[in-house]
């Protein structure tokens, strides 16, 4: 077949098979670019009243959350409190209190592998990326004497935060998960008729019962899929990815690091995490799970009631996770067409 014909084909199938599925795609689509991922809503239905401003009122709540909680802003709380907390306690806000809690709480429960005091080695990284060299093991060293929660000194009463010693807080790793639950409760208060679709990055939080699908890229092709998670309501929290690795002396590392060695973890290209629901916030950061190990991870997600995960090891093999009661279901790749008429 003649390749210029291709475009056409397909575009020509996916309007036939848009109009012939019942409704499969949104019928209104916005999209933003929050904390340096894609941020999309889509609703779907013959009727979506009210679906620009809900887009605008979770898109501006995700901003707020951004700014308020940047580790780059000059004026945002986290960066008043690295200034000052070394010197004095500084007061701060629930919210903050509630996420600094949890990165304590996440930085013991992986025995210190995930850490929001990780701000020295970022740039070592950030610079081995670009210049395609490894970090000097002695600036590797260095940066992980700066490195530790046990320094985090908190008055969770008076809502205060001190320092022990001079580290930075980031709460990056927190802020995504975060703002999933913030948009499901303006949802919940607008309450929709209609399924709503939000993406951030390679996340996906529903709402309203529908055959959801999420797809598992294949690291190694850049239009297929390794499979992919089928269910009717829930989230689905995703780490790292083909796109987010970086090639280092002819290697391929992911950007999560480990924060015991100072090393990008190994063995990994991807977890993915379906949870039944955020309302009841028993879910864990995927970022945090994936720095613990798969046995480790799989073990804590088997207590989690609904959960089902999959991981993605350095060579693209798959192993799963079920808990017994996840109604969610793994459905293999289909072909392109079959994917393009779904989309």
């Amino acid at each position: 077949m003649n390749k210029k014909i291709l475009p056409a084909l397909a575009l020509a199938l996916l309007a036939a098979g848009c109009s012939n599925r019942g409704g499969s795609t949104a019928t209104y689509t916005q999209k933003a670019y929050i904390m340096n991922a894609p941020a999309v809503f889509r609703a779907y239905g013959p009727s979506t009243p009210g679906a620009k401003e809900l887009a605008d009122e979770v898109f501006a709540e995700w901003e707020r959350i951004s700014g308020e909680f940047s580790y780059s802003d000059a004026y945002s709380l986290t960066s008043l409190v690295n200034k000052k907390a070394f010197t004095e306690w500084v007061p701060v806000t629930d919210e903050f209190m509630r996420l600094l809690l949890l990165g304590l709480d996440y930085s013991r429960l992986t025995e210190g592998a995930f850490d929001i005091t990780f701000a020295p080695l970022w740039p070592l990284w950030k610079e081995a990326a670009a210049s395609k060299i490894l970090p000097a093991k002695a600036d590797i060293e260095k940066a992980l004497r700066g490195i530790g929660s046990s320094s985090i000194q908190v008055d969770a009463a008076k809502r205060a935060v001190r320092f022990s010693r001079p580290v930075e807080i980031n709460l990056g790793g927190l802020m995504r998960g975060y703002c999933f639950e913030r948009a499901f409760k303006i949802l919940k208060e607008r309450a929709p008729a209609y399924p709503v679709q939000l993406r951030l990055g390679g996340n996906m939080l529903v709402y309203g019962n529908r055959p959801w699908k999420y797809r598992v890229p294949d690291p190694s092709s850049r239009i297929k899929n390794l499979g992919m998670f089928a269910f009717s309501d829930g989230m689905v929290i995703s780490s790292s990815g083909r796109d987010v690795f970086v090639e280092i002396e002819g290697k391929l590392y992911s950007h999560i690091l480990d924060l015991r060695t100072g090393y990008p973890i190994k063995d990994f290209t991807a977890l993915t995490i379906y949870y039944p629901g955020i309302e009841d916030e028993n879910f864990l950061a995927s970022a945090a799970l994936a720095v613990m190990g798969k046995e480790k991870a799989f073990k804590l997600l088997n207590g989690v009631k609904g959960a089902a995960a999959v991981w993605v090891d350095g060579s693209g093999q798959l192993s799963f996770q079920f808990n017994s009661t996840s109604k969610a279901k793994w459905e293999e790749d289909r072909s392109f067409m079959d994917r393009l008429l779904d989309r």
